[in-house]
C-alpha cells in the first residue's frame, strides 16, 4: 500500500488509520498471525493502532496485548493470568526516560553514581529476565532518548553526575545484556528521537496531557521503525537489491556519455554524492545483501561504466547484471529465479518513475521505494528498513559469496551430460548434527526465512529454538555443506517431538540454493540413524501446502513415506516405518 511505504505522510496515517486497515484486511495474500505483548510506561493504544497497520503490509497479522498505563514493570513481574493465558510470540516493552525513577544530583560522586546505574538496570534486567524464563519469547526493549533539556549545559554529556551522561551509560548496559541474549533486541528511540529533533519529539505538552513520552506527529515514524524489528524476527525481510545504473549509480548515461564523462567520484559535488550511494550499497553486502543490475544498456556498455576508476561498484560486486532492452519487469522476474528467491525478496532501485511504475505494477510484492534526488537515495532507503539486522551471522555475512559460488556450479553443471557426475565433481561435505549453541541465531534465522522449502511452515524463536534442542522429547538436526566452490553455511534444520515409539516431524526446512544436491536425503540418512537409537519404529511427517512451497509436496514420498491422510485443503500427513535394515539414500556428500 503506497501511503504506508517509506517516505510517508504521518498526518495521513493519523487521521485515516481505520479506512487504511479495512483495506489492508482487504487485501488477498497469507499473512503470519502473531501475538504481540506490548507493556508500556506510557500510553500506547495508538502507537499499536498504527503498529498494526504497518504489520498487515509487512505480511503480518497481529494480536495485541496491551498493560495498562505504567504497568509495565507489574505486568512482567508478577502473575498474571491474563498475559500467560494470551500467549505471546513477542514481547515489546515500551519505556522511555520519563521511566527512569532515580537520577544522579549535579556534584555526586562516581561510587554514588555507580551504584544508582546498577539500581537503575537491575530494575530492567530483573524483568528481561523474568520475561524469558516465562515466555521463551523475542523481548524487544526501547533504549533512551536524550533528556529535552540539560542542566549543566554542555558537561551533562559529561560530567560523571550528568543526566545525559547517566542515560548513555545505562544504553551502552541495555547493549551488553542484548550482546549475551540472543532473543533480546533494541528499539532504538535515542537513535529516532535524533533523527526526528529532540525538542519537537519529546514536547512536554504530550506528556502531561496525553502521557505520550513523544510527541504524537513521530508515532507512524516511531511505529513503523518497530514494525520493521518485528517483521524482521519473523523472516520478512528483504534479501536483494537489484539496481539500475545511469542517473542511479552514477551521474548521466553510459551509452550516450561514455564512460569517461559519467559523474562519479571526487571532482563534482555531485560526482561526490554518486560515490557515497555506491559506498552505501557496497557495504550491503558485509550484512548479507545480494546486489544485481537490472538496467536498459548495451552490456558492454554497463560494464565500462561499472569499471570507472572512480567507482566504487565493480561487475564482480554483483550476483547478475541484467544490462539489455527488455523490460525490466521481465529482467526481474528472470533475477529472482536465478537467485532462486521470490519476487517480494527484492528491493528495486531506479530513478525513472515510469520504470518504477511498471515494476510495481508487474511485480507485486517487489518493493519499489520512491527515490527522487540522488542526495536522498541513502536516506529514503536507509529509513525504508528493507534489510532490518536483528543478529548478524557468519552465513550472512557470506551470503553473497555464496550465491557467487552457486553460479560457478550452475555454469560447471552445464559441462556435464550426467548430472550424477557433476555431483561427484563438487566434492561435497556436510557437517549434520543435533542443534550446538553457536549456531542456534542462525537456525531460528533459517527457519523464519525458508518458505519454499518448508514443509509444515512453522517458525521458531531463538529461544523456541533453544529450549527444542535442550528437550529430551526432541531430536534436532542442522546441517553444513560445504564443496570445492565454498561454503554453504547451515542449509538444513529437522526439529522431531517423540511420541511413544514415534517421532512427529515438526519441522523440516532447506535453503534452495542446495536444492538437488542430496542433502535432503542426508539429513534422511541421519535422521533414521537418530531415531533408531531413541527407540522409534516410525517417523510421521506433514505437509501444510501454501502458495509458496508447492515444490515440497511430493517430498515425502521422494523419502520412501507413505501418505496416511488428506484433508480438503490439501494438508497431508506421511508415515515412514524404519527397516531393521536401512539403505542410505546419499550418495554424493560425505558426511564429516
Amino acid at each position: 500500500m503506497r501511503e504506508l511505504e517509506y517516505p510517508f505522510n504521518s498526518e495521513y496515517i493519523l487521521k485515516n488509520s481505520k479506512k487504511l486497515r479495512r483495506a489492508l484486511l482487504g487485501q488477498e495474500g497469507a499473512r503470519i498471525k502473531k501475538k504481540i505483548a506490548v507493556l508500556g510506561g506510557s500510553t500506547t493504544h495508538d502507537i499499536v493502532r498504527i503498529l498494526e497497520l504497518f504489520l498487515l503490509e509487512q505480511g503480518i497479522e497481529p494480536e495485541f496485548y496491551e498493560s495498562e498505563y505504567g504497568q509495565y514493570f507489574q505486568d512482567a513481574m508478577f502473575s498474571n493470568e491474563e498475559l500467560n493465558a494470551f500467549g505471546p510470540d513477542v514481547i515489546y516493552i515500551h519505556t522511555s526516560n520519563r521511566n527512569i525513577v532515580r537520577y544522579p544530583e549535579p556534584g555526586d560522586g562516581r561510587e554514588k553514581v555507580e551504584a544508582i546505574l546498577e539500581e537503575q538496570y537491575r530494575h530492567f534486567v530483573m524483568m528481561w529476565d523474568k520475561l524469558e524464563a516465562d515466555y521463551h519469547c523475542p523481548v524487544i526493549q526501547n533504549n533512551f532518548e536524550y533528556p529535552f533539556y540539560r542542566l549543566q549545559g554542555n558537561q551533562d554529556g559529561a560530567g560523571i553526575s550528568g543526566r545525559t551522561r547517566f542515560l548513555t551509560r545505562l544504553n551502552e548496559r541495555f547493549y551488553q545484556y542484548g550482546e549475551s541474549h540472543g532473543n533480546f533486541y533494541i528499539n532504538d528511540i535515542n537513535y529516532m528521537s535524533s533523527a526526528y529533533g529532540l525538542d519537537k519529539w519529546s514536547d512536554p505538552f504530550y506528556w502531561h496531557m496525553y502521557k505520550y513520552c513523544l510527541c504524537m506527529q513521530a508515532i507512524p515514524e516511531f511505529a513503523y521503525n518497530l514494525s520493521n524489528i518485528i517483521k524482521a524476527i519473523f523472516g520478512k525481510n528483504k534479501k536483494a537489491f537489484v539496481l539500475d545504473l545511469d542517473n542511479t549509480l552514477w551521474g548521466g548515461v553510459v551509452g550516450d556519455d561514455g564512460a569517461e564523462n559519467l559523474e562519479i567520484g571526487q571532482e563534482t559535488s555531485m560526482g561526490q554524492v554518486y560515490a557515497e550511494f555506491q559506498s552505501y550499497i557496497k557495504a550491503h553486502k558485509d550484512i548479507g545483501i545480494m546486489l544485481n543490475v537490472n538496467s536498459k544498456n548495451e552490456e558492454e556498455n554497463a560494464l565500462a561504466g561499472l569499471n570507472h576508476p572512480e567507482g566504487v561498484l565493480r561487475p564482480e560486486d554483483f550476483i547478475i547484471i541484467k544490462a539489455n532492452w527488455e523490460p525490466k519487469s521481465k529482467n526481474m522476474e528472470e533475477i529472482a529465479a536465478e537467485l532462486n528467491v521470490l519476487p517480494e525478496s527484492l528491493v528495486f532501485v531506479d530513478d525513472n518513475p515510469a520504470e518504477r511504475e511498471i515494476v510495481r505494477r508487474q511485480m507485486p510484492g517487489t518493493a519499489v521505494p520512491e527515490i527522487d534526488r540522488p542526495e536522498h537515495y541513502i536516506h529514503v532507503l536507509d529509513r525504508s528498513g528493507f534489510f532490518e539486522v536483528t543478529r548478524l551471522s557468519e552465513d550472512d555475512r557470506k551470503r553473497s559469496d555464496m550465491y557467487q559460488a552457486n553460479r560457478m556450479r550452475e555454469k560447471q553443471l552445464s559441462s556435464f551430460a550426467d548430472y550424477g557426475e557433476y555431483l561427484k565433481s563438487l566434492e561435497m561435505k556436510a557437517v549434520i548434527r543435533p542443534f550446538e549453541p553457536m549456531y542456534m541465531a542462525r537456525i531460528a534465522q533459517l527457519t523464519n526465512k525458508s518458505n519454499q522449502f518448508n514443509l509444515t511452515t512453522k517458525r521458531y524463536t531463538q529461544g523456541e529454538i533453544e529450549q527444542a534442542a535442550a528437550s529430551a522429547d526432541c531430536i534436532t538436526l542442522y546441517g553444513k555443506l560445504e564443496d570445492k566452490f565454498g561454503d554453504n553455511g547451515v542449509v538444513s534444520v529437522v526439529i522431531g517431538h517423540k511420541k511413544e515409539t514415534s517421532l512427529h516431524i515438526d519441522l523440516w526446512i532447506m535453503s534452495c540454493r542446495v536444492l538437488k544436491r542430496d542433502m535432503e536425503y542426508a539429513m534422511m540418512d541421519r535422521l533414521t540413524e537418530e531415531a533408531r537409537q531413541a527407540g522409534i519404529a516410525e517417523i510421521i511427517g506433514y505437509y501444510y501446502p501454501t502458495a509458496k512451497n508447492h515444490m515440497v509436496e511430493n517430498f515425502y514420498e521422494l523419502q520412501g513415506f507413505t501418505k496416511t491422510a488428506e484433508d480438503e485443503q490439501g494438508n497431508t500427513v506421511w508415515e515412514y516405518k524404519i527397516p531393521d535394515s536401512y539403505t542410505k539414500k546419499n550418495r554424493y556428500i560425505e558426511i564429516c
